[in-house]
């Protein structure tokens, strides 16, 4: 993919500053990030970072909602205050490991999608310290597969219409997610799979602060304002809170069709700090991984390594693409380093049983105000370190406020689309598989592994068999048997 710069919320100027000359800290870390080599400032990788923080931080919230509301098959469950203590640590670790050594915008914590396949599919199957034992496996061995090179190997071989594609389906999808998470956008009980909220009707005043803040948000961007992306969510974010002392509407609580705050009540909390809770920390078991049995296992891993692997394939080349970073053929240049700290963020999840941690597309949020650099990354890193004694105060910011962000920048990524080659049906078609089931799967993995198929199915009715490299034929091989497991499984005896 072409290095194409979509529009951010601040225009480029048309003259700027050099950078600092000369042996001082400045001038060494402005050489280090490059800063000024990507056409970014300090000021701009601060706000970047914050933005991607406050678009991702309710992981901080979710991540134990989910992993502490399952049992194991002992009945035991974890402890909420735990995972929330140790989700918040891993990924300040690894956010900040991501920044110093990939260097680039990219910020991780634990994989949603992932830590709901351990917490309803592994951990009824075994104990808690079992399960996470199969997570630190998967990330040793994604690492592995980084050091030998394959991954990246794999990364370089996918036609660049195809990771085309994989961002503006990102976009999409991402843009979906902000819909459905403030409520915007739900099931339909009668007809249509989704309606326009309640049963084509918008009702309540968590949909009013969404509808603001996505129309600020638009005026904001297209306005080109300095930090419109961050603007826009602390200002849907005040008048969330605002308007709740005025109404006082309750939370949904998990209700369907509820006219309720989702996730969070935008209330100013009780208590500023709380306790943290480091007791998960190492609370795995490698040996204790097998207990389900040797191929239930190996299946497990890799289905969660599948996941993973494509996962962050798709959020680097769209949230790269966006920023304009990746090269004429779409690589990202040092790609190597940020797919080694993405593998080792896989196990240290599992070690601090927190599930998987992964890079996370809402970097994408950062990027729109303008980051492009591993600097971004350490102020998001920062902020998830706050944010471990400050749990309250992450919970502030409820998803009708945040999710005008990810509509927003979901557009930015779409408007890679144009650059497809639509008169070429050899990638045309796959392409426009990869696009549209992300959002219709809700999942990147899906849409990347019915691409890659498509893809070469189609070069072999075509005769152009050995076009595709035989890298892209075993993945997407991988991806069959991906799609197929349940009957693999039942083959192999396994159900």
């Amino acid at each position: 993919m072409s290095a194409v710069r979509v529009p951010t919320s601040e225009p480029t100027p048309t003259r700027q500053a050099g950078p600092p000359t000369g042996s001082s800290f400045a001038a060494k870390l402005d050489r280090y990030f490059a800063i000024t080599a990507r056409g970014s400032t300090g000021r701009r990788e601060v706000r970047g970072g914050i933005a991607t923080f406050f678009t991702m931080a309710y992981i901080v919230v979710l991540n134990p909602l989910i992993l502490s509301s399952a049992a194991d098959v002992t009945g035991a469950k974890l402890s909420t205050a735990a995972v929330a203590t140790g989700t918040a640590l891993v990924a300040a670790v690894m956010t900040a490991l991501m920044g110093l050594v990939g260097r680039y915008p990219f910020a991780l914590a634990a994989g949603l999608g992932i830590n709901g396949v351990v917490a309803f599919q592994l951990a009824p199957q075994m104990t808690w310290a079992s399960a996470m034992g199969v997570v630190v496996l998967e990330g040793l061995v994604i690492t592995l597969l980084v050091i030998s090179g394959l991954r990246e190997r794999i990364l370089d071989a996918i036609p660049l219409a195809l990771k085309q594609s994989i961002s503006v389906g990102i976009g999409l999808f991402i843009a979906f997610i902000g819909f459905v998470d403030a409520g915007f956008v739900r099931r339909s009980e009668g007809g249509t799979p989704v309606a326009l909220g309640i049963e084509n009707r918008l009702l309540g005043w968590p949909t009013v602060v969404f509808a603001v803040g996505l129309l600020l948000g638009a005026v904001l961007v297209a306005r080109r304002v300095p930090g419109a992306i961050l603007l826009t969510l602390i200002g849907g974010t005040v008048f969330a809170i605002i308007l709740q002392l005025i109404v006082d509407v309750p939370a949904a609580a998990g209700q369907a069709n509820s006219t309720g705050w989702q996730l969070n009540v935008p209330a100013l909390p009780d208590k500023v700090v709380g306790s943290p809770d480091f007791s998960l920390l190492g609370h795995f078991s490698i040996p204790g991984a097998f207990q389900i049995g040797v191929i239930s296992t190996l299946l497990a891993v890799f289905t969660l390594m599948l996941a993973d692997f494509f996962d962050t394939m798709g959020t680097v080349v769209g949230v790269g693409a966006e920023a304009g970073l990746l090269d004429a053929r779409g690589r990202l240049p040092g790609v190597n380093r940020v797919l080694l700290v993405d593998s080792l963020a896989a196990a240290a999840g599992g070690a601090a049983s927190v599930s998987s941690n992964t890079t996370y597309i809402e970097s994408a949020s950062g990027v729109g105000e303008g980051a492009r650099t591993g600097v971004a990354s350490l102020v998001t890193a920062a902020l998830f370190l706050l944010a471990i004694p400050f749990t309250p105060l992450v919970q502030v910011v409820p998803y009708e406020a945040a999710s005008p962000v990810l509509v927003i920048v979901g557009f930015l990524l779409m408007t890679q689309v144009r650059d497809i080659p639509w008169d070429d049906y050899d990638l045309a078609l796959p392409a426009f598989l990869t696009i549209v089931l992300m959002p219709f799967t809700y999942s990147i993995t899906n849409g990347i592994g019915a691409g890659f198929i498509a893809y070469v199915a189609i070069k072999a009715a075509k005769g152009k068999w050995r076009e595709p490299g035989w890298l892209l034929w075993i993945v997407s091989l991988l991806f069959v048997i991906y799609f197929a497991i349940d009957p693999v499984e039942r083959a192999l005896g396994v159900k």
